[in-house]
Order: structure tokens, then sequence, then C-alpha cells
């Protein structure tokens, strides 16, 4: 990084900008802070995919800038290479090559020269997943299936117990996919990823969901079962919908032993509708998977008591304004919109793609599983 990059941003003025990148600040906000365009800001950004570059130190042979200044003193006065050299401790062919790179003794300038040498310095490694053809391919294969980058690193390590060669960390398949100088993999690998983002984004710039309403005769999600809030025992379930466009909508079912995935087919959002669908689908389990459903506020379950009667089930409702108390089926449902994005048509969706989808989120390994498959440790549980 020179001391004025193209877009007119010093050193001190990009590391700046990318404190304040890493904070949740966005382009607007941190262009007004630093003086400068919107554009100027985001074509640094852009540039670097969103990643906060690696900081960047000078080698302990390298010529300091305080070295160059006393190099042009030197030239100034008509010193000798030797005489420089002797003042600086250096070699005498130190000072030769330095001022010959640069114009010489009549045009050395020790600022310009010090420029040059950071650009010049610009020797980026190649990166992993260039240098090994088949961890690339596999890693955009598991892309392609909707793998997270961190799903991926933890299964080749799995995977690959005793290969080196076939290992890379998911910030390495983050910065691939951001920063595209990089050449391994495709951008359009980036349309994969959960949040469909092409630039690395603070968490911090993340905003917050907003929850619904209330339903009459709810029954607490304070008194369930204690079995149900250690996860130790399977059959207990989180729910929710999904919303579309044109007032279409998917029910989502999380087992929260296993995070076993069920997706299913509601012609409406009314509780008639809802509840009828997710009886049919519920009724299919063995009875050892059939103990509770805890769902959110929405009026959708408000013939909870018919569901219940319908499939030996109870139901439990979150507090107001409390998602985060179906947490594993909140996650799903962010997974999900890898496959249904906002604003797209629900409906045309048929039982049989959701099953589809359903059992492709259940072969990917989680993290809170220890990277098993949510299929793997139902079956086990049910051994």
């Amino acid at each position: 990084m020179t001391g004025l990059d193209r877009q007119g941003l010093s050193r001190d003025e990009q590391q700046e900008l990318w404190q304040r990148w890493k904070a949740g600040r966005n382009m607007s906000q941190i262009g007004q802070l630093l003086g400068k365009t919107p554009w100027s800001i985001q074509s640094v950004v852009i540039r670097q995919g969103g990643v906060t570059p690696a900081p960047r130190s000078r080698a302990a042979r390298t010529l300091a800038l305080s070295e160059r200044e006393e190099i042009s003193r030197g030239l100034a006065a008509q010193l000798s290479f030797r005489q420089i050299a002797k003042g600086l401790a250096r070699p005498v062919s130190t000072v030769s090559r330095e001022v010959a790179r640069h114009g010489g003794r009549e045009a050395y300038r020790a600022s310009h020269a010090d420029e040059q040498a950071w650009a010049r310095a610009r020797r980026p490694q190649q990166c992993r997943l260039a240098e090994h053809p088949r961890l690339r391919r596999s890693v955009a294969a598991k892309l392609a299936l909707q793998w997270s980058p961190e799903q991926i690193a933890r299964w080749l390590k799995l995977q690959y117990p005793d290969n080196e060669g076939m290992r890379v960390s998911h910030e390495t398949i983050y910065r691939s996919l951001f920063i595209q100088a990089r050449g391994a993999l495709k951008k359009e690998l980036t349309a994969h990823l959960r949040t469909h983002r092409k630039l690395r984004r603070s968490k911090l710039a993340t905003g917050q969901r907003q929850t619904r309403g209330h339903i009459v005769d709810a029954v607490s999600i304070r008194e369930r079962p204690a079995e149900v809030e250690d996860r130790a025992v399977p059959g207990h379930w989180e729910g929710d919908l999904i919303a579309g466009a044109r007032g279409s909508h998917i029910a989502t079912l999380v087992e929260r032993h296993s995070r076993f995935v069920m997706l299913v087919k509601v012609e409406g959002k009314d509780t008639a509708s809802v509840v009828s669908a997710l009886s049919r689908q519920v009724r299919r389990l063995p009875t050892r998977l059939r103990k509770s459903l805890t769902w959110d506020r929405g009026y959708e379950l408000a013939s909870h008591k018919q569901f219940t009667v319908a499939t030996d089930v109870a139901v439990y409702f979150c507090d107001p304004r409390s998602p985060w108390q179906r947490g594993s089926n909140e996650n799903t449902n962010g997974l999900l919109r890898q496959y249904f994005p906002k604003g797209t048509d629900l409906s045309l969706h048929d039982q049989a793609h959701l099953d589809a989808v359903a059992a492709e989120l259940n072969e990917r390994p989680r993290q809170t599983l220890g990277w098993v498959k949510p299929c793997e440790v139902l079956a086990e549980a049910l051994r």
C-alpha cells in the first residue's frame, strides 16, 4: 500500500476506513468521516471484497524512509556512494542500486522512492486453493450444494484426516470468493452463500428482525418439561412459517435434538390450513418423535388444541418478541433463504420439492452437532 493510493486515500485514511468498516459503518458514513465521496470508499472496499487487508510491515533488510532521506541529503551534498553507505552502515551496493532504481543522482527523491518500494513489495502469496486443483474442485462442489465455508472446512478435516493437502480454513474460502484477484474460486459461487452477499460485511452491520403478535390461550414456553430444554431426548420440535410473494408460505419444523428439518406445504396462512397441513405431516412420524412443538406467537396456530388432538403433540408458545427462544428454527429459516429467496412465490413449490430441499439440509454437517449430519444424529437416536 503506497502512501497515497489511486483513490486519493493515504495509508492512515485507509486504516481508518477498514476500522470503521469492521465496526459496521456503511460507505456513506465512512466517506463523510474521511471527507471523501462514497464512490472513493466503494472502490477500495470492492477491490478487497470487503475483507480487511492484513497489516503490512517492512523486512528488516529493507531501507526505511529515514534512510532514503539520508541518501537524498548525501546526494545533495555531493557525497560518494561509499560515504553515504558508511553513514548508514549499509553495503555500498545497496545504496548504488537504490539510487539507480529511482532515477539516478539527479532525480532521486526519498518520498517517491519509498512509495515505489511499497508498490513493488505487493507480491501476494498464491492462494492455497489456486495451488491445489483437487482441493479447489471439492470446495466448489460443496459450495454449489449450499454448504457454508465453515462446514466445508470441518468436513475436509474429518474426510481427509491424514492428508494436509486437502485442508483449507473457512477464512481462506471466504477470501477466495470475495477477493477475485486471488483467481481461485469463481465469483458466481457467492450466490450459494447464505447471505448472497458479494462483499464481506461486519456482523455489527446486520439488522434486527421484528417479531409478530399474540395468540389467545397460548401455553407458555415456560411450562415446557425440562427434557425439552436440554435437547437430550428426540421428539421435541420448533416451528414457524417463512413468507414469500403473493401471500405464500412454507411451514418449517426443526427437531431440537438432531436439528432434523421438515418442510410442509401450506395452502394459506389461516389457522385451518396450517393446522391441517402440519397434522398430516406430523402423523407420519414415529410415535417416539411426537412429543412437543414450540411455535412463535403467530395466529396461524390459534387452533393448537385441534393439532394436539390430531397428533398427540403438546404445543408451547414463545414469549412475545422472543424469537431466540426458537433458536434452531430461526437459524434454519435463515438457511432456507438460500433456496427460497425473499420475494419469491413459495406456492410454486410442491411437497416433493420441499422434501428434497429438507433432505439436502439434513445431509449437511452442522457445527452444533460436532460436524455430524442431522440425519445421522436422528438415526442414531432412534436405534
